[in-house]
This record gives structure tokens, C-alpha cells and sequence, in this order.
């Protein structure tokens, strides 16, 4: 396993409350979590506790391909941070860090081994520039 650390962040101009839930409900989930417009998640469920499963279908909207990226939760704090294992045994964290009205996320995960650092990273900061661009258009 790569044991290297991988970050991605962005400023999202909204309160953390908002931040939090469009993050953390499985209807917004769903509207954001993709890294590309051919993809989608088609679904999502998300059991935000310490010890609980999410899954997001994550999918080509052709239909040629899907996937499930799912994980366990180690460690929530309500609008401050979020910890999981990837089924992979991978970690990530979150971190969400209020300034005023603006809401900056930092999001570390343990690198995998199949694609480079560089696609890795491009494909994680896709999915938060989409989240950033459906929380500010809502």
C-alpha cells in the first residue's frame, strides 16, 4: 500500500451549515459527486456516524461503466471534521475550516497505487470544484 498523502482544498463562498449538509446528505451528494459531466452517482447513502457505512454509486452516464466507492467513518465532528477508511483501507480526512462566511475545505487521503499522483489529485479536486460550484449555485 502507498503510504503517501495526498491533499486537495478549496473556498466555498457559503456558511458551514450549508457546506455541511450539502456534503453530508445523500440527495445533494448525488447532485455533486462526480469528476467529470459524463459521470454521476445515480445513488447515495450515507449513515454519518462514528462506525457508519456510506456508499456512492458512482457511474458513466452511458452505462458503461459504474462502481461503488464506499467506506467506514472513524471520526465526525459536526461541522469541523470527517475521517474514513476507503473499503480499500485507505484513509481520508477532512477538515472544514470556517472564515466568517467562506468555508475552506481540506481533504487528505492516502494515495492508491493503480494511477499516478497527479491523476489522483486531478480527479479528487474535479469532484470539489463541483461541489464548490453546486454549493455557491444553490
Amino acid at each position: 500500500m502507498n503510504s503517501q498523502k495526498i491533499t486537495v482544498e478549496i473556498t466555498i463562498q457559503a456558511n458551514i451549515e450549508k457546506v455541511w449538509n450539502f456534503w453530508t446528505t445523500p440527495e445533494h451528494i448525488m447532485q455533486w459527486n462526480n469528476a467529470s459531466a459524463d459521470w454521476h452517482t445515480p445513488k447515495a447513502i450515507n449513515d454519518l456516524q462514528n462506525g457508519g457505512r456510506f456508499v456512492f454509486t458512482m457511474a458513466a452516464k452511458d452505462g458503461s461503466f459504474s462502481f461503488d466507492f464506499e467506506g467506514t467513518y472513524s471520526e465526525i465532528i459536526p461541522l469541523k471534521s470527517i475521517e474514513y477508511y476507503i473499503a480499500d483501507n485507505r484513509k481520508v480526512s477532512i477538515d472544514f475550516i470556517t472564515i466568517g462566511d467562506v468555508v475552506e475545505i481540506v481533504e487528505t487521503f492516502e494515495a492508491e497505487n493503480e494511477n499516478s499522483i497527479e491523476l489522483q489529485k486531478q480527479g479528487w479536486q474535479a469532484i470539489l470544484n463541483n461541489f464548490k460550484n453546486y454549493v455557491e449555485a444553490n
